[in-house]
């Protein structure tokens, strides 16, 4: 089943509780949680504060998304406030296998990222015990960026590589996704598509409707 993940970084922060509600009560099973430290990319986003204050709102499944440099200082807290998914890039990991133990210990579910130009082959060794593998199409950072056409290809390996694995991992794809290119994406083999803007900017319903629909295609 192929899921849409909102990203709230895209969301009114002035209303951000509703129009959370807003997105789960049009379909939404997945929130995309974007947690950014001025470091690992340029600009600074929400911190745990924010993950707290919504997690008593909803049952959603919280997608955090950790682009911050040397994430295993934060898995601990972060799991504590109710993250369901913690994904941190290889790009930001000294130890990368260490951080995926550390989030499984906690009970959650644990991702790698990997940002455009990164190469599968980083995943080799620690695939196994991946429950995702998110892939960056945008250059992390930034929102309202255009998705980067070589993904579909780098979409296509890794679903063989999870396949020929037999694994149940899944894959999430982040940047640049929207209402024009959604069924493509899919079609290549992701899982859970992340839609910034395509899902908040505007009538929050009418777009995830339209994105679900072309899902369903």
């Amino acid at each position: 089943m192929k899921m849409i993940a909102p990203s709230i970084l895209s969301a009114d922060f002035t209303r951000l509780g509703e129009d959370v509600l807003t997105a789960v009560r049009a379909g939404v099973r997945y929130i995309h949680l974007d947690v950014m430290d001025g470091m690992f990319v340029p600009q600074i986003s929400f911190g745990n504060p924010v993950i707290g204050s919504l997690r008593p709102i909803t049952d959603a499944i919280f997608d955090v998304h950790m682009m911050v440099e040397e994430p295993g200082r934060y898995v601990d807290e972060i799991a504590e406030l109710g993250a369901d998914i913690i994904t941190v890039h290889t790009e930001a990991c000294t130890h990368l296998d260490r951080v995926v133990q550390q989030i499984k210990s906690c009970g959650k579910k644990a991702g790698v990222v990997l940002n455009p130009a990164t190469p599968l082959e980083t995943l080799e060794y620690v695939l196994d015990d991946l429950d995702m593998v998110l892939l960056m199409s945008v250059n992390p950072g930034y929102g309202g960026q255009k998705y980067i056409p070589y993904i579909d290809e780098k979409i296509r390996r890794l679903r063989k590589m999870i396949d020929e694995k037999g694994l149940s991992t899944l894959i999430e794809v982040d940047g640049g996704v929207n209402v024009s290119n959604i069924r493509r994406i899919a079609d290549c083999g992701a899982d859970v598509l992340v839609c910034g803007s395509a899902a908040f900017k505007g009538d929050i319903t009418r777009n995830i409707t339209e994105l679900q629909e072309q899902l369903m295609k």
